[in-house]
């Protein structure tokens, strides 16, 4: 009989059951977003070779439990001709998770999808020391939570007064929610406290004379992770306006960890152990080289 290399199946999206012989198989789900003809097509392969049903898991998978060894090869078959592939598992970068964005959310204010299908090209399943997760979130309500995966993504708006047209109505001070706008009634001037303000672009948003002009750019974070051991991710760089610049980050810090990490060690913890000051250079590094490349 052969021998069975479960580790290769894990590698592959089929994930060993309690039950003996049983495997759930984990789908490439990209950003959330599903066609109806690969919903249709999920379905019936749940219920031809499963029980019936789909788990939906905490990072916009799909996964089909109770997939027989000897079905894995139909199984994977009939869901290409969908375009659907079985997902990453094991130390490899993982399924782009990612919220709308823009194009549809009235809050968005980077295209998530697009970012998304971009870094999924350019990164899954990418061999590394151990997981590594990239989540995409379009604004600063945060509904992919950045901080807690590996390298986390947050639509940004840097926001910019001009007094010109400003009738000093008070809203862009009401709805901020750090308490970084002041508004000074008495000298006709507005400030606002660079150091409080978190980029999440409700001054520009509300204000009903446009007398806040916004830049939409990106904030990374970087070693969140959730699990036996809990850590939020720092932003350790400033606002990239760039899409560029971000890619050239996500490489870099993918870079870092193969050089850097210990096989079986989350990347949060090759950092602390490295130093977030060698880290931080190497990300400096990666958007020097590539502002240089462009102006030469």
């Amino acid at each position: 009989m052969k021998e069975i290399n479960y580790s290769e199946l894990k590698k592959g999206g089929f994930m060993r059951q309690v039950q003996k012989g049983y495997f759930s198989m984990r789908l490439r789900v990209v950003g959330g977003r599903l066609s109806a003809e690969q919903l249709k097509k999920i379905y019936e392969v749940a219920n031809k070779y499963g029980r019936g049903y789909v788990h939906l898991t905490a990072r916009q998978g799909v996964e089909i439990p109770f997939i027989k060894l000897e079905d894995i090869e139909a199984v994977k078959k009939e869901l290409s001709e969908a375009g659907i592939e079985p997902g990453a598992c094991g130390p490899r970068v993982r399924t782009i998770t990612a919220c709308q964005g823009s194009n549809i959310c009235p809050n968005g204010i980077i295209d998530t999808t697009e970012l998304a299908n971009e870094c999924d090209k350019r990164y899954y399943a990418q061999e590394l020391p151990h997981k590594f997760k990239i989540g995409i979130t379009g604004c600063g309500n945060n509904c992919l939570k950045a901080e807690e995966n590996d390298l986390g993504i947050k639509g940004a708006v840097k926001p910019e007064w001009e007094k010109s047209s400003c009738t000093f109505c008070g809203l862009c001070q009401a709805v901020c929610p750090t308490k970084a706008i002041q508004i000074d009634e008495k000298n006709k001037e507005i400030t606002i406290d660079r150091d409080k303000c978190t980029y999440c672009g409700r001054c520009v948003k509300s204000c009903p004379t446009n007398s806040w002009k916004g830049k939409p750019g990106y904030l990374l974070y970087f070693g969140g992770m959730f699990g036996n051991n809990i850590a939020l991710g720092k932003q350790i760089l400033p606002i990239l306006f760039s899409k560029e610049d971000v890619h050239k980050v996500i490489q870099a810090t993918l870079e870092f960890y193969k050089k850097y990490g210990k096989q079986g060690e989350r990347f949060r913890n090759t950092i602390e152990r490295v130093g977030w000051d060698v880290f931080k250079k190497e990300l400096e590094k990666a958007i020097e080289n590539k502002r240089s490349d462009f102006n030469e």
